[in-house]
């Protein structure tokens, strides 16, 4: 892949604004999350664990996944782009690498149905936000 035209900027606007749906989308299922992993609210106050250190990794790789979604975007399109290539692509990879891969796990690990979903659905989240936002903002070029 060429990533000589890709957009820097959006790529940040999307890692971030992919970062506040996460927030927003587990804020709204955080109970429901919590029961399928068996947390509880105990188990995830702060001074219990690592307070920063999974904000920091969701953030590094939302960021490379639009980097990599940014460059597979400009090669699919030649080196350019709009909003519609760009959420149907974050359709695709979610479905033929995300939500495959996130199922093939949680059946090995015997996690529910609930947490594949809520997992899922905000991975699907995350690269239409992506898709969208990379999609409009374009190339460099």
């Amino acid at each position: 892949m060429d990533f000589s035209h890709v957009n820097y900027v959006a790529v940040m606007l999307a890692a971030a604004a992919s970062f506040i749906f996460g927030g927003v989308w587990y804020g709204i299922f955080s109970r429901q999350w919590m029961e399928a992993t068996g947390l509880t609210a105990e188990d995830i106050k702060p001074g219990t664990g690592p307070v920063i250190a999974p904000y920091v990794n969701a953030f590094l790789a939302e960021l490379v996944m639009a980097v990599m979604l940014a460059g597979l975007l400009l090669t699919l399109g030649g080196g350019h782009t709009n909003a519609k290539a760009g959420l149907l692509t974050g359709v695709l990879v979610w479905l033929g690498f995300i939500m495959s891969a996130l199922v093939v796990n949680h059946s090995f690990q015997g996690a529910p149905k609930t947490l594949t979903l809520i997992d899922g659905g905000h991975w699907l989240g995350v690269l239409l936000v992506q898709g969208a936002v990379l999609g409009w903002m374009g190339s460099m070029a």
